[in-house]
């Protein structure tokens, strides 16, 4: 099987989503495992005669950072930590964002400015590999000391405590490893710390939506030119005159996308009635345009994030440096989580409109898309679906990281509550990917009363594809397998 190698060298959105997708297994490089080793070296070296208190080693945590702990209680002041901020609650996180979370956390301590024992990382692989998931809440975290409940709900299982999914089941920690022959680690100095400390939670989040956006922005595209061609839309408002002197980079692509996947299409040549399109139609290539900009943006903000070092203190072994600073603070990511949730919560708000103006009888097409309204509802119904889902997306992008409630006795005083950015962030995701399956559901429908005209040779095939998984509607039937057929569509087909 494959291996990715961990290591100091750049981390990619892209290369993460291969990671997952073909499921490869994880290795530390030479590198990364002499800049693991080499900074625990320097760290139990400096133990042996500290200068001064340095803070979560010698100390206790948050404003209990002034009382000074003993050498000989050291390890049991890491597991402690653990322990206490296993304070979790709310939903169990997804399976795709816990293998997430292990593997940016894995990347972050590999950069050796974190001071963990070599064993300690090895065991997070061990987890990633063999599929052995720490359960971990969505709920607890204020995204500024790091992600402090879930990582701490992540760490457990390296003790033998709390439970983790294997194979399908939720089962103690204790056990698996047992199965395993694996032992319980015992942490050092720093470790405990080095674990909970980190904005791992958000970012696994983060990606996951990131990769996700991406494809329904290319999904909106595609759908959307099935309902320009189902609504009988005019072409003009893509050609490229029009965008050159607008040149925002998303709006262009957006346009030379529709132009693509249009091209051949019967449909769009035949002369229109029409002089104008609504903007649900006409300015599509402005609102989708926004939207890849944004997504593009928050990538990049997400791609320094996940190649950081997040935890604290931060060590220098170099420079002879243990720096008590705030690199978990999460606000850059908060801000840009938040920022995107608005953009593609907009993907699904258009995307509803076009719904509306497919089932209103206009333009030749029959009200509610069945040949005989009256008897039959037809798709009325789907479209207060989709507008109550993005009814939900609208309350969801109240921003998270305009908040803040110090914690700890006021020590961590301003937080950035990136990590309900983040929840908030994918049940937009979800959401949208909801009514975009709606849009394509009425787009398909409407595209069989244009017959015999045939759309372009791309959307021709999409039809096809489509097709094999969800029937034209002639008469009223029960309406939500189809609807929950057409998500897993999206789920797992590509955009064309």
């Amino acid at each position: 099987m494959e291996l990715h190698y961990i290591s100091a060298e750049h981390l990619s959105v892209g290369r993460v989503r291969e990671i997952l997708e073909k499921h490869l297994r994880l290795a530390l490089s030479d590198d990364a495992r002499a800049r693991i080793v080499r900074c625990r070296e320097y760290l139990d070296r400096k133990m042996l005669n500290p200068e001064r208190p340095i803070y979560g080693i010698t100390t206790g945590f948050g404003s209990l950072c002034n009382i000074s702990v003993g050498r000989d209680d050291l390890a049991a002041l890491q597991k402690n930590l653990v322990m206490s901020h296993a304070c979790g609650t709310g939903e169990p996180v997804p399976a795709e964002v816990v293998r997430l979370i292990l593997l940016l956390k894995i990347q972050s301590l590999a950069y050796g400015h974190s001071g963990v024992q070599l064993a300690t990382v090895e065991r997070l692989i061990d987890f990633f590999n063999n599929d052995i998931l720490p359960v971990i809440y969505q709920q607890g975290s204020l995204g500024a000391s790091g992600d402090l409940a879930p990582l701490a709900h992540m760490s457990l299982p390296l003790l033998g405590l709390g439970e983790v999914v294997h194979r399908g089941e939720v089962r103690p920690a204790s056990e698996v490893l047992a199965e395993m022959a694996w032992q319980p680690i015992e942490l050092q100095s720093k470790e405990g710390l080095a674990l909970l400390n980190g904005t791992q939670f958000m970012s696994a989040y983060g990606v996951w939506s990131v990769i996700e956006a991406e494809r329904l922005s290319e999904w909106a595209d595609t759908i959307g030119a099935l309902s320009l061609e189902a609504f009988d839309g005019r072409p003009e408002p893509f050609c490229h005159e029009v965008h050159a002197v607008r040149p925002h980079a998303g709006q262009i692509a957006t346009a030379c996308n529709f132009r693509r996947l249009l091209e051949g299409s019967e449909m769009i040549a035949r002369p229109k009635e029409h002089v104008q399109d609504p903007y649900s139609f006409r300015c599509i290539p402005q609102v989708h345009g926004a939207s890849k900009d944004t997504i593009a943006y928050v990538k990049q903000v997400l791609t320094t994030e996940i190649n950081s070092a997040t935890d604290n203190p931060t060590v220098f072994p170099d420079e002879d440096m243990v720096v008590s600073a705030g690199n978990f603070h999460g606000q850059p990511i908060a801000l840009a989580m938040d920022f995107l949730a608005v953009a593609v919560a907009e993907l699904g708000n258009i995307s509803e409109r076009r719904i509306y103006k497919l089932i209103s009888g206009s333009r030749g097409l029959p009200s509610f898309l069945v040949a005989k309204p009256g008897l039959n509802s037809g798709f009325m119904i789907p479209q207060y679906a989709a507008a109550s889902i993005v009814s939900q997306s609208k309350g969801l992008c109240m921003p998270a990281s305009v908040d803040s409630i110090p914690s700890s006795q006021g020590q961590e005083d301003h937080v950035s509550m990136g990590s309900n950015a983040a929840t908030k962030l994918f049940r937009v995701v979800c959401n949208t990917r909801r009514v975009l399956a709606i849009e394509l559901f009425n787009a398909a429908q409407a595209f069989e009363f244009r017959r015999p005209l045939r759309t372009s040779p791309v959307l021709e095939r999409l039809l096809a594809d489509y097709r094999k998984q969800v029937p034209f509607i002639d008469d009223d039937t029960v309406m939500y397998p189809h609807i929950r057929t057409s998500v897993e569509f999206l789920s797992h087909e590509n955009p064309r």
